[in-house]
Formats: structure tokens, C-alpha cells, sequence
């Protein structure tokens, strides 16, 4: 009984690797949200990018590192990636900074907010406000162009 119960532990631990799909698929799925923000902070500041994520969880961090640098404040940071609900007056009121969400009502609700980069039906989406770009004095390149919205 013993040595059965030792090759059926033995043969869960050999598969025990299929089953990690689902972290995985969250890593790639960040991995792919990072280099898109990436993109898309790069092509709307021309100095290095200190990136601030307000109530960043530990996984993000370890991804977001790998393209950015992270703040650990707002006040430190350029470009600010508001992902989950955060009070508004916790963020910084300096002008300098670029501020970018993950939510669509809360781009079309918040001025301070240039676009959006979202989640819907299992597909990225990417929205940037043409009054808000120009008043930012953002020239994102013509790739983005069909992304940008004039509301």
C-alpha cells in the first residue's frame, strides 16, 4: 500500500507542471500590458520613465521592473498607471506628470486621465482623448493614431 501510495505521489508531482497554466497565463498577460504601457510611455515622454502604479502588487513589480523603473511615490514618477480603484486626492497634483488608467469610464470621467489601456472580450484595447494629448503636448507616432479618440 505504501509503495502504491508513493508512485501515485510520484506520478501527480511528474504532471504537476500542466496545472501551472493559469500563473503563467497571468505572467504573459502582464508581460504583454507591461511592454504595450511601455510603448506607449515611451513614445509620450522624451526623458526616462520612472513608472508609479499605485497599490502594485508583487508580481507586477517584478514584471514592470524589467522595462521600468518604479517609484515607490507619485511625487518621484512621470508617468503614473492607475490600475485599481485609487482615491484621487492620494495622487499627486504636480502638472508635469502623464496619467494613464486601465479603466474606460474612468478615462471618459477623469480629465486627468490621457488614455486607456483596457481588457474587453479578451482583447487589448487602447483609447487616447485627441483635446487631452494636445493639451499634454503628446505626439504619439502614426501606428497609434487609429487608437485616438476625439470626444
Amino acid at each position: 500500500m505504501k509503495i502504491l501510495s508513493c508512485v501515485l505521489i510520484f506520478l501527480s508531482f511528474s504532471y504537476a507542471q500542466s496545472y501551472t497554466f493559469l500563473l503563467n497565463k497571468y505572467d504573459k498577460e502582464l508581460e504583454l500590458e507591461s511592454k504595450i504601457i511601455g510603448k506607449i510611455a515611451s513614445s509620450s515622454l522624451s526623458k526616462d520613465i520612472v513608472l508609479f502604479i499605485p497599490k502594485i502588487t508583487e508580481a507586477e513589480r517584478n514584471i514592470y521592473s524589467k522595462i521600468f523603473t518604479i517609484g515607490l511615490t507619485c511625487e518621484e514618477s512621470n508617468f503614473i498607471f492607475v490600475k485599481k480603484n485609487f482615491p484621487e486626492e492620494n495622487l499627486c497634483k504636480n502638472a508635469n506628470k502623464l496619467y494613464f488608467t486601465n479603466n474606460y469610464k474612468k478615462l471618459l470621467s477623469n480629465n486627468r486621465f490621457f488614455g486607456a489601456f483596457f481588457w474587453s472580450k479578451s482583447r487589448p484595447n487602447i483609447v487616447f482623448i485627441k483635446s487631452r494629448l494636445v493639451k499634454n503636448n503628446i505626439s504619439l507616432p502614426n501606428s497609434y493614431k487609429q487608437f485616438v479618440e476625439d470626444l
